[in-house]
């Protein structure tokens, strides 16, 4: 089952009223609230997903700012988008999916087997010529049922011990992986022995994800293969659903550190390092 949908494939499904519900998940550090945008213009029978109230859960600061919500909370939003068991999920953004995939790799991994991230977001999806509509949509609600815990996760200590016996990727810009820059957690840097491929490189200049192939050789520079597992992180566990949807794509397993560098710069025990190296020296 393809992981992605492009704008033809998901005008075609909706003109057929198959069973599939549409998630609009825009949301950007600078402003994570996307409901004006929204109801300015989204995608026919789109539904708004907050990403910080509906796919992340409270916490204290050790937690990371985004930390997993639990699975009650999330199966209370699922039914409140208006999703059933055995229904197709898309979801799309206006970031070149940044967002949309931290709602694919929640969803997948609380059992919904047919999520979709729609290919080129909703810039694609206009670009193709197929209209908007305004206002919010109120679905009827569903009665979806979910578990947790079918993709592969990090806690901290396992992040802290996993280069030693495959890669660790920090998604972020180079500025905030090297510790030039650090302008929302407490401590600049990266996880010792962390590998730095940030996460805009999985995408071509329209927001598409980029081939089978290319993802392979991409991933390759950084010592990836099919013999040693590999995680990802970024700074509160959004983006690096990101690159763990394109990892996937490229035929790997990732394993989500969810509290990513936001968990651990929170906690001074434990080392940072910084630098353009992965242990620390430039």
């Amino acid at each position: 089952m393809s992981l992605l949908i492009s704008p033809d494939e998901l005008a075609d499904l909706l003109e057929r009223e198959e069973p599939v519900r549409v998630l609009d998940v825009r949301w950007r550090l600078d402003r994570p609230d996307g409901r004006v945008e929204y109801r300015a213009g989204h995608i026919p029978t789109a539904v708004y997903v907050d990403l910080d109230r509906e796919l992340a859960g409270g916490g204290e600061p050790t937690d990371g700012r985004h930390p997993l919500p639990p699975t009650a909370q999330l199966g209370e939003a699922a039914r409140r988008w208006g999703i059933d068991d055995g229904d197709t999920v898309v979801v799309y953004d206006d970031l070149s999916s940044f967002a949309a995939a931290r709602a694919w790799w929640l969803l997948t991994d609380a059992g919904i087997a047919d999520v979709r991230i729609l290919d080129g977001a909703l810039s694609g999806w206009t670009a193709a010529g197929y209209p908007l509509e305004e206002g919010s949509v109120v679905p009827v609600p569903g009665s979806v049922t979910l578990r947790r815990g079918i993709l592969p996760r990090l806690t901290m200590a396992a992040a802290a011990a996993f280069p030693e016996r495959g890669v660790l990727l920090d998604v972020r810009s180079e500025e905030r992986y090297r510790g030039d820059a650090e302008p929302i957690d407490p401590r600049a840097g990266h996880i010792p022995g962390a590998l730095n491929a940030p996460t805009t490189g999985n995408v071509d200049a329209e927001g598409r994800f980029l081939g089978h192939a290319a993802l392979r050789e991409r991933f390759a520079e950084f010592g990836v293969t099919d013999d040693a597992p590999v995680g990802v992180y970024c700074g509160s566990g959004v983006t690096a659903a990101h690159t763990a949807f394109a990892l996937t794509l490229a035929g790997y397993e990732p394993h989500l550190y969810p509290g990513s560098w936001s968990q651990w710069s929170n906690h001074p025990d434990r080392p940072v390092a910084v630098g353009s190296k992965p242990g620390g020296r430039s």
